[in-house]
């Protein structure tokens, strides 16, 4: 199955690109990106595919199955459209689009098309996750009432006054960086519940002026002094869907000394904390006794198990959990999330 590379940067090198070289399915014929030199490096280095600017070239080409699109987030939609409408399978990073009504269109032309959608929802796949929901899926934890959330950081604003926290590319901060993927978990393992209303309030207050912003390293790239920061840094807020509520608390930068990155899953039965990307406790009672489970297990690399099931599913037909249609609901709600704190008042859905 040929495939092409659109976006040549950090996710596709660390991630995509590898998992397809070790597809024995799969061949690599295009690296594409407006960054000729950085698609040259990606053909060089993996030793095999053609390296182009224009993305046209790759879903023009009748050879070419599928697509992975590892673009920034604000020409996620126009690519993926044309790719699909091209009749190519797509796999786009997350977000599926930078506002809810580009991922509508995604959608809409998923459907016309009939082509594979899926989005880089790739903790869908992690072997804890999915152990996780298979405790819940069998009732372990009773009725789950409430869902935690927490992605905080001291200081981690990346690249700041680049791509990440320029609004026009990427669509938003932490929420969308982030939180996108903490959300994800919590929809999964909870058989995606209706979100119902949503109450947040969104933080801008640490990276302002851009060279006033203290901190010890910053990931995607050193400060831009000059650069545009119009993106939040912090979230915190509250989802009521029609099964658990979701209260949760972000921030790429906080005078907290600490990073905080896990969900609590609240149940009548037990409780769990899962440390995010790696493993979780279990909390319950037995015999008039508390107790406290911890558990081991294989962990498969993520994004491979992401990329085979991709190649898989275009084979057999099968609608994998991160198909378009999944995850239009967390676009929605990450969606009246900024509403709400735009308006600074709750958003009902």
């Amino acid at each position: 199955m040929k495939v092409g590379i659109i976006g040549c940067g950090a996710i596709a090198n660390n991630a995509h690109i590898p998992a397809y070289m070790a597809n024995e399915k799969a061949e690599i014929k295009y690296f594409c990106d407006i960054n000729l030199e950085q698609a040259q490096r990606a053909a060089e280095k993996n030793g095999c595919g053609k390296a182009v600017k224009d993305y046209m070239e790759v879903i023009n080409d009748p050879e070419v199955d599928a697509v992975s699109v590892c673009t920034p987030n604000n020409v996620h939609s126009e690519i993926s459209i044309a790719a699909l409408k091209a009749g190519k399978h797509v796999l786009c990073e997350k977000p599926a689009a930078s506002t809810y009504s580009e991922a509508l269109a995604m959608q809409k032309a998923q459907h016309e098309t009939g082509k594979v959608l899926n989005i880089g929802v790739v903790n869908r796949f992690n072997a804890g996750v999915n152990k996780l929901k298979e405790i819940i899926d069998k009732g372990e934890l009773g009725e789950i009432y409430q869902v935690y959330v927490s992605f905080r950081s001291h200081r981690s604003i990346p690249g700041l006054g680049g791509a990440f926290t320029t609004k026009e590319i990427a669509g938003g901060g932490v929420m969308i960086d982030w939180g996108i993927h903490f959300f994800d978990i919590v929809m999964y393992v909870c058989d995606d519940p209706k979100p119902l209303t949503v109450s947040a309030e969104t933080f801008s207050k640490l990276g302002t002026p851009i060279n006033g912003y203290v901190y010890k390293n910053m990931w995607a790239g050193p400060p831009i002094p000059d650069g545009i920061y119009d993106v939040e840094e912090g979230v915190t807020g509250m989802v009521r869907t029609n099964g658990p509520i979701i209260t949760f608390n972000g921030a790429w930068a906080q005078n907290i000394g600490e990073q905080e990155m896990y969900i609590d899953f609240m149940g009548t039965k037990g409780g769990v904390r899962l440390q995010y990307g790696e493993s979780f406790t279990l909390y319950s009672t037995k015999n008039g006794m508390l107790t406290k489970t911890t558990f081991e297990y294989n962990m498969p690399n993520k994004f491979q198990q992401e990329i085979d099931s991709f190649i898989d599913c275009i084979e057999s037909g099968e609608k994998l959990p991160s198909h378009i249609d999944t995850n239009i609901i967390t676009s929605k709600m990450i969606d009246a999330i900024y509403r709400s704190a735009e308006e600074r008042k709750e958003v009902t859905l």
